[in-house]
């Protein structure tokens, strides 16, 4: 079995003690070192390389959204889920555009974060509803007076329509089945986005081909 190595970031050792307690219980998670402030985040994370980083907004030092900054400059192979309180848009769309695969409050359940952690792994993007909502409704009111652009020879054809279906949040299995494609082309093509794009997640590359007009109202759920 793989093991995820995971590292936990969050001023509140009562909050880490309970999300370790939770992913311990998971085979396969591996939770490697603890960070109560955001420049002891990026500390660990430049020694250990981890998987993902679970990484809270309102830290000391350095908050979540400069840690994700830094971490992708620094360690882009290390994934971002944030989890967190705070659903305000300056953050939802901060963290976004800085590179987090993933934006969770805490209020989810346990087993939402376990699912969360498995997608993040997959190169699956997730939000929580509230905020796949919020970013949907930043990008209606552009994208409904633009015409749709080209990728400008960025992607191939059946990379954008693989976009487009991650966009409306099929799985790899279901993009597949789409497109009678197994499962391990479209891993194929997905990973040729992300390298196309220099991007490491779902989330980054929606983000992006949304941002450039690349997918219309048309291809958003």
């Amino acid at each position: 079995m793989e093991h995820v190595k995971i590292l936990i970031a969050d001023d509140h050792a009562l909050m880490r003690d309970g999300i370790r307690r939770i992913l311990e219980r998971e085979p396969g998670f591996d939770v490697v070192a603890e960070a109560g402030d955001g420049e002891e985040a990026i500390a660990l994370i430049k020694r250990l390389a981890p998987d993902i980083a679970i990484i809270d907004i309102a830290m000391p030092k350095m908050d979540g959204i400069e840690v994700t900054q830094r971490v992708k400059a620094l360690c882009p192979e290390t994934a971002v889920l944030i989890l967190t309180a705070y659903d305000d848009d300056e953050f939802v769309f901060s963290l976004i555009e800085a590179g987090a695969a993933g934006y969770l409050l805490k209020s989810v359940q346990s087993q939402e974060l376990i699912r969360a952690i498995h997608a993040v792994r997959a190169g699956e993007s997730v939000l929580h509803p509230s905020i796949a909502r919020k970013v949907l409704d930043h990008f209606v009111p552009s994208l409904a007076k633009r015409e749709e652009q080209p990728p400008q020879e960025i992607l191939t054809d059946r990379e954008l329509e693989v976009l487009k279906l991650v966009t409306k949040g099929l799985s790899n299995k279901e993009i597949g089945d789409k497109l009678a494609l197994s499962v391990r082309t479209v891993e194929g093509h997905l990973g040729s986005i992300f390298e196309k794009l220099r991007v490491s997640s779902r989330t980054e590359a929606v983000y992006r081909a949304l941002k450039e007009g690349w997918i219309t109202l048309d291809s958003t759920p």
